[in-house]
C-alpha cells in the first residue's frame, strides 16, 4: 500500500501549492479522503500515512468499515445521499454528514443521534449551479433550511457543501465555487456560526481552494480508479 502513501503525499502537495497561490495558509484547508468502494486495507494504509478523516457515499459499506476500524481514531464523513431508511445508521455511526438538503432528513438525524455521542456535525448541501442531476437545496432556500437545522438538538451546523457540474476550465470552476463562498458569507451575516465550505475534488481542488474551500473531498487521486460492481 505504499502507492496510497505516495499519492496521498502528492495530493497534500497540491493542496499546499493551491493555498500558496491563493495566499492562504496550508492549514486552512483540510483533506477528506474519499474511500468509497475501497476496503479496510486501503483505509488502514491511508491512516498509516497520517490520514484520519474519511468520506463515504454508500451507507452500508461505510458502516462495515467503521465497525471494522473502530479501534482507530478516525473521523467518518457521510458525503452521499441519505435515504429516510438509512438515517438511523448515519446518526449512529458517522461523525459528519455533508448532504443535508431537507428539513425532514435533519430532523430524523437529530432524533436518532444517540445521546452518548457528540453532536453530529452537518453541512447543508446546496445546488449552486442548478445542475439538473445534482442534489441540494436551491441557494434561495438555503437560509431558511440552515436556520431550522441550527435549532435542532444533537446536531451542529458547520457550513455548506456543493458538488457542481464539471466546469470547462479553472476560471469557470472558480466562478461556480465563489457562489458557494458568497452564500456562506450571507448566512454568517444572518447570525449563523459557520466555518466549513466543503467543495473541490480530485479534478478541481485548486479552483475550490482559490474560491475559499476549507475541506476538499479527494478519492481517486489517493486510492486510484474505482471499479464499481456491475
Amino acid at each position: 500500500m505504499t502507492r496510497i502513501s505516495t499519492q496521498l503525499g502528492a495530493v497534500r502537495a497540491r493542496i499546499h501549492a493551491a493555498c500558496r497561490a491563493a495566499g492562504r495558509p496550508p492549514e486552512a484547508v483540510a483533506l477528506l479522503a474519499v474511500s468509497k468502494t475501497f476496503g479496510v486495507a486501503a483505509v488502514q494504509a491511508a491512516f498509516d500515512a497520517g490520514q484520519t478523516a474519511f468520506g463515504e457515499n454508500y451507507i452500508q459499506e461505510a458502516v462495515e468499515k467503521i465497525t471494522a476500524l473502530r479501534h482507530l481514531p478516525l473521523v467518518w464523513h457521510c458525503i452521499g445521499p441519505v435515504q429516510s431508511n438509512k438515517t438511523r445508521l448515519v446518526a449512529e455511526h458517522f461523525d459528519w454528514v455533508h448532504t443535508v438538503d431537507r428539513l425532514k432528513m435533519a430532523q430524523r438525524l437529530s432524533e436518532q443521534r444517540p445521546a452518548g455521542l457528540p453532536p453530529l456535525q452537518v453541512c447543508i448541501q446546496v445546488n449552486v449551479d442548478g445542475g439538473p442531476t445534482k442534489s441540494g437545496v436551491a441557494p434561495a432556500d438555503a437560509l431558511a433550511l440552515a436556520q431550522a437545522v441550527a435549532d435542532l438538538p444533537r446536531l451542529c451546523l458547520r457550513g455548506l457543501m456543493c458538488l457542481p457540474e464539471p466546469a470547462p476550465d479553472f476560471d469557470a470552476a472558480c466562478q461556480v465555487f465563489n457562489r458557494a463562498r458568497l452564500l456562506l458569507t450571507d448566512l454568517t451575516t444572518q447570525g449563523l456560526k459557520l466555518d466549513t465550505l466543503s467543495m473541490g475534488m480530485s479534478a478541481d481542488l485548486e479552483a475550490a481552494i482559490a474560491a475559499g474551500s476549507t475541506l476538499v473531498r479527494v478519492g481517486s487521486a489517493i486510492f486510484g480508479a474505482r471499479h464499481y460492481p456491475a
